[in-house]
């Protein structure tokens, strides 16, 4: 018998080194002007080779899509509804019905987790969630169990790697943030009670933005950054020394065998010095590397699973922690590929199959637009990057390449697209015209949106949810830049 198992697991173990990623996870985010549509969204995850996919909240179209697919699901609860869900039992069993039981029974949705609320207790909140994040994942737990679904879907709560710190500066050092020690260990013994898992969120890539004496060798994958020695470990990067600082901490407090997954990792394309196509696919592709071997950290070393963040480029988040926050995609907002990663025996992207987009045209700075009004462009500009994503013509970004006139077509262009290509869209007080000569100017892209009325979509909220004060700024740039003649 121990000879046939052996054989057995060789066998499973060659199989998927043939076959090259046996499964691959992610995030699937929606906040987008002109998503894609979800069965397109799905054909995407499994021709990639996805089979575990994250979602910030219960999308019925996506949740839908999803069912008999093969590909296993985390369905996120928004912190904005904790506090109804903390509040009452009631609530709890009216979500898990409409979000989890429906979708298991009516559609074939492998739903596997519940994500009560997402990163709860980040500094920033202001301890906003951290009285209603455990009764929350109290209720849902109970609601699963009283649905008959306690064994098949598991609850967990996605945290911020901000919970944890090191006070000797070393991984070995971990331990809980002394202001939420004692919720967070009420937390975890709940889920590991039940059966959970712990989700951690890891971003190699903020702790570069967000500190100018980070080593950026360290941020990645490849060895060459000065070692972090921890007595008998020795660490290359940041996402090893990060991840096992939270293992010491479960370590240090009794939960040494706690399941631990890997909620988001990634690394953004735009909006930063950092965040470009290069950093992206050097970081993306060791990430790759690393769970096509297996491996896991000098702690853990049987690998977690690892949601990549994310899918998809969403132009509708909050920018508000920075503008590269709508490019984090390894694909465009249309599911065509940014840049090539090896998914193992040289298996490459597939990008998305039947996607349908709106006419070959485009919105314009008229060549014969005249300047000698610098407030009436502003207005335009300001009115188009109000409503529409103009992240990209940020200083350092994908399109700060271009002049000043460029820079206004750009601006009127994402507005236009934004807004369907409506006739109305393109008339910024006679400034503009519509083009059939694609401005593009590598590597600045000028999108044709996702013609959603011909793939039988509802969008509910077209306008970005914009960093007004950013975009006025770029706005008053480039009238200034116009005005002056520049070129």
């Amino acid at each position: 018998m121990g000879g046939f198992r052996l054989f057995w697991l060789l066998f499973v173990w060659v199989l998927g080194i043939e076959r090259g990623v046996s499964g691959l996870a992610c995030n699937w985010g929606l906040q987008s002007t002109h998503p894609l549509p979800p069965n397109i969204v799905v054909k995407l995850l499994k021709d990639n080779g996805f089979d575990k996919v994250k979602l910030f909240e219960a999308d019925p179209g996506a949740l839908k899509a999803l069912g008999k697919s093969g590909i296993q699901v985390m369905v996120g609860i928004p912190n904005d509804m904790l506090a109804s869900l903390a509040g009452s039992a009631g609530n709890a069993e009216a979500w898990v019905q409409q979000n989890v039981s429906n979708y298991i029974s009516k559609y074939g949705t492998d739903i596997r987790f519940v994500a009560i609320g997402n990163e709860p207790f980040l500094h920033s909140y202001k301890d906003m969630f951290t009285q209603t994040t455990f009764p929350a994942l109290q209720n849902i737990q109970a609601a699963l169990g009283k649905a008959g679904l306690g064994k098949k879907v598991k609850t967990t709560v996605p945290l911020n790697a901000d919970v944890y710190q090191t006070d000797s500066g070393l991984p070995s050092g971990g331990d809980f943030r002394p202001d939420i020690r004692d919720l967070m260990l009420k937390i975890i013994k709940f889920i590991q009670d039940n059966g959970g898992i712990l989700t951690i969120n890891i971003y190699p890539f903020l702790s570069l933005q967000a500190d100018p004496n980070f080593p950026k060798e360290f941020a990645f994958f490849n060895n060459k950054a000065n070692p972090v020695v921890d007595g008998p470990i020795v660490y290359t990067n940041v996402y090893d020394a990060n991840f096992d600082t939270l293992i010491s901490a479960l370590e240090k407090n009794g939960f040494g065998q706690m399941p631990v997954v890997i909620g988001e990792v990634g690394w953004p394309t735009d909006c930063d010095p950092n965040a470009n196509i290069d950093n992206a696919r050097r970081f993306n592709q060791g990430l790759l590397d690393r769970i096509i071997r297996g491996q896991g950290t000098p702690k853990r070393r049987a690998p977690p699973d690892v949601y990549i963040f994310s899918l998809i480029d969403e132009d509708n988040k909050s920018v508000e922690p920075g503008n590269f926050e709508r490019h984090w995609g390894i694909f465009n907002y249309d599911g065509s590929i940014k840049y090539p990663l090896d998914l193992g025996k040289g298996k490459a992207l597939t990008q998305a199959k039947g996607v349908k987009y709106l006419a070959r045209q485009w919105c314009v700075l008229s060549p014969s637009a005249g300047v000698s009004d610098p407030n009436a462009l502003a207005q335009s500009i300001g009115q188009a990057c109000q409503y529409a994503d103009c992240t990209s013509i940020g200083p350092g970004s994908s399109c700060s390449n271009l002049d000043p006139q460029r820079n206004a077509s750009y601006a009127f262009n994402m507005y236009y697209q934004t807004m369907d290509q409506r006739k109305d869209a393109c008339s910024f007080n006679n400034l503009s015209m519509v083009t059939t000569v694609d401005p593009s100017q590598p590597p600045c892209r000028f999108e044709i949106m996702i013609d959603i009325g011909k793939h039988e979509l509802s969008v509910s909220n077209k306008v970005p949810a914009a960093g007004f004060g950013s975009l006025l700024l770029v706005s008053l740039m480039l009238v200034l830049g116009l005005a002056n003649g520049v070129h």
